[in-house]
């Protein structure tokens, strides 16, 4: 039963420490090809998903590329500012 229970804690600490998302935004500098680049070079993101992800930035003026734990989604702020690129956290909608 002490098994479980710590289970159950374990599960509630992921679960609490889940939404938040990093989001990139669109900006008049960074070429579309570069967005794609940092997409696939930092993410690992096959061509086709670093594409579909640049496109909404390009379109929609941003899109989620991570989510996850605040500090996960801190530190891929960080890398993306150091690409140049427009990033923020926040927490995830829902």
């Amino acid at each position: 039963m002490a098994q479980t229970d710590e289970l159950t804690d374990l599960n509630a600490t992921v679960l609490l420490d889940q939404p938040w998302v990093t989001l990139v935004w669109d900006d008049p500098v960074n070429l579309m090809s570069y967005v794609t680049w940092v997409f696939r070079d930092y993410f690992g993101f096959a061509r086709e998903e670093a594409t579909r992800l640049m496109l909404l930035v390009h379109h929609e003026g941003r899109a989620t590329v991570a989510t996850g734990g605040r500090e996960e989604m801190e530190r891929h702020v960080v890398a993306l500012h150091g690409y140049g690129l427009s990033a923020s956290l926040q927490k995830e909608d829902g």
